[in-house]
């Protein structure tokens, strides 16, 4: 039992956290260490399988996330940017593997996880399914065949509970174009439009979010030049399909040095 990597889930009364926890709880290959959750959630101190509407698991959810690291191999994050900081420093400590999907964050956030993946395996991605990171090389290559003849707009689409716009998938695919095109994504991004905003800049990386409903999340590339376009696309239909790269992402993890590491290195795209 001791060699099959122990991993800790965060944000577990969230849409992805359920959804991870039920993957990890199935899965042979890992086992199920810890449950955590924020301060004041009133999930804390329960069995984890009777908070989710189940039979029980005999796993406390608690909101001491330190005590939990101490036991696992890997710590899979969906929650927000000032909880995933934190949690950074903690995997580091306990060299554990630091799956991050948590979007939103900030330059500063990101120096903060660099620092602690000198210390630990992190795995940080906007999108952990194998079709997004397909779409992600498409665009870069795409982008790098045509000129600036061809506008380039990015456009998502999710549910009406998403907190943050762009997407980090959207994000991820705009940092594809404009690596494909040689330029930094901060001087060409336009990330809102409103009223007499004049013509469009040319070479500008434009984004647009949609939210409603229960969309579990869709991108389109979109390549515009005169007289043709382009569109590529992707469409998720369940988020488990992020969940199963998380656990994969944890699982390739074990044996890598510390460093910061994406899903095209999980997936062996590049």
């Amino acid at each position: 039992m001791d060699d099959i990597p122990g991993i800790v889930v965060t944000g577990v009364s969230g849409r992805m956290g359920r959804t991870v926890v039920g993957l990890v709880h199935e899965n042979p290959a890992c086992r199920l260490v810890g449950a955590v959750e924020r301060p004041g959630s009133d999930w804390v101190g329960k069995d984890l399988g009777e908070a989710m509407g189940g039979q029980a698991m005999g796993l406390t959810v608690t909101d001491d996330a330190l005590e939990v690291m101490a036991k696992a191999q890997a710590v899979i994050d969906f929650t927000a940017p000032e909880a995933t900081v934190a949690m950074a420093g903690l995997a580091a400590q306990a060299r554990a593997v630091h799956v991050i999907g948590t979007t939103g964050l900030s330059d500063k956030d990101l120096e903060a996880i660099a620092a602690a993946a000198r210390h630990a395996v992190i795995v940080r991605a906007g999108n952990m399914s194998l079709g997004v990171n397909l779409l992600v090389g498409l665009t870069r290559k795409v982008a790098a065949a045509l000129g600036e003849d061809f506008d380039i707009e990015v456009v998502e689409a999710h549910h009406n509970r998403k907190v943050d716009a762009p997407s980090g998938t959207a994000l991820m695919l705009g940092e594809a174009a404009a690596e494909g095109r040689g330029v930094a994504l901060s001087d060409v991004a336009d990330r809102g439009r409103d009223g007499m905003t004049g013509a469009r800049t040319r070479g500008d990386i434009g984004f647009s979010a949609i939210r409603g409903g229960d969309i579990v999340g869709e991108h389109d590339v979109i390549f515009a030049g005169p007289g043709e376009r382009i569109v590529l696309r992707h469409v998720a239909t369940d988020r488990a399909l992020f969940a199963r790269g998380a656990v994969r992402a944890a699982l390739w993890g074990q044996d890598k040095g510390p460093g910061e590491y994406d899903m095209a290195d999980v997936l062996g795209l590049d």
